[in-house]
């Protein structure tokens, strides 16, 4: 196998190198060029291909606003400028960010996809509070690397597909399933939910959580099923 194709045909999704930060310490100021940008399968963001003075290269997700010939700055007082990689406890409130480490010198994983952004919200003693995409609130490492900017490639995920063509491609270069088909359109030997003259579960269609492989489908150990009541309940309060 040449790592282009399978024995079937068909191509294996192939990365061009980890996008991460370069394990540069904290102390050292890096200057890099963006040399190019570049698609890779499977990722929306495009990477910046990064040359580093010591002739080293790396990947890096782009932000918005980069083109072929930006600088970028590895260091603890770099400038507050898109593009530029510098750790969290250095970064004022309020600023945008993308590529965060989780986890010092893991490369950058929070907020990586493309469009996104996290928000410096406050520096406490127990470290740096960041406000994710999903609104939630998270302390790190204050030594945390983190990019300045947006994430670029925002937006593509809104776009229409037209086709059942070019939507079998995205999941399939995401490693999802797709098409998924209903257990009620199946056969009766195929799935618990199958058969039939009318499409309809015919059961309960909640289910234990140890139950076997083949007929583990449904609602998986629900607490309860349909639709909320207290939403109603609510609206007629407000009226009374």
């Amino acid at each position: 196998m040449d790592g282009e194709a399978c024995s079937l045909g068909q191509p294996l999704l192939v990365k061009l190198a980890p996008a991460k930060y370069p394990s540069f310490d904290l102390a050292e100021d890096r200057k890099g060029e963006v040399i190019d940008l570049v698609h890779e399968r499977g990722r929306d963001a495009p990477l910046a291909k990064v040359r580093f003075e010591n002739g080293s290269v790396s990947m890096i997700p782009a932000v918005l606003g980069t083109k072929i010939g930006s600088t970028m700055r590895f260091s603890l007082n770099a400038e507050i400028v898109n593009g530029n990689v510098i750790s969290i406890q250095n970064i004022p409130d309020g600023t945008t960010v993308c590529n965060v480490e989780k986890h010092y010198g893991d490369g950058g994983a929070i907020a990586k996809t493309a469009g996104n952004s996290a928000t410096v919200f406050s520096h406490t003693t127990d470290g740096v509070m960041l406000k994710l995409p999903s609104g939630n609130f998270v302390i790190l490492n204050p030594k945390n690397r983190a990019m300045i900017g947006v994430l670029a490639g925002g937006g593509t995920s809104e776009r229409p597909f037209l086709n059942a063509g070019n939507k079998w491609r995205r999941y399939r270069s995401k490693g999802r399933k797709y098409p998924i088909v209903r257990g009620v359109a199946q056969a009766a030997y195929v799935h618990p939910h199958g058969g039939g003259r009318h499409q309809h579960v015919g059961q309960s269609s909640t289910v234990a959580r140890d139950t076997p492989p083949g007929a583990k489908v449904g609602s998986i150990a629900a607490r309860k099923t349909g639709r909320s009541k207290v939403a109603k309940k609510i609206k007629i309060q407000g009226r009374t």
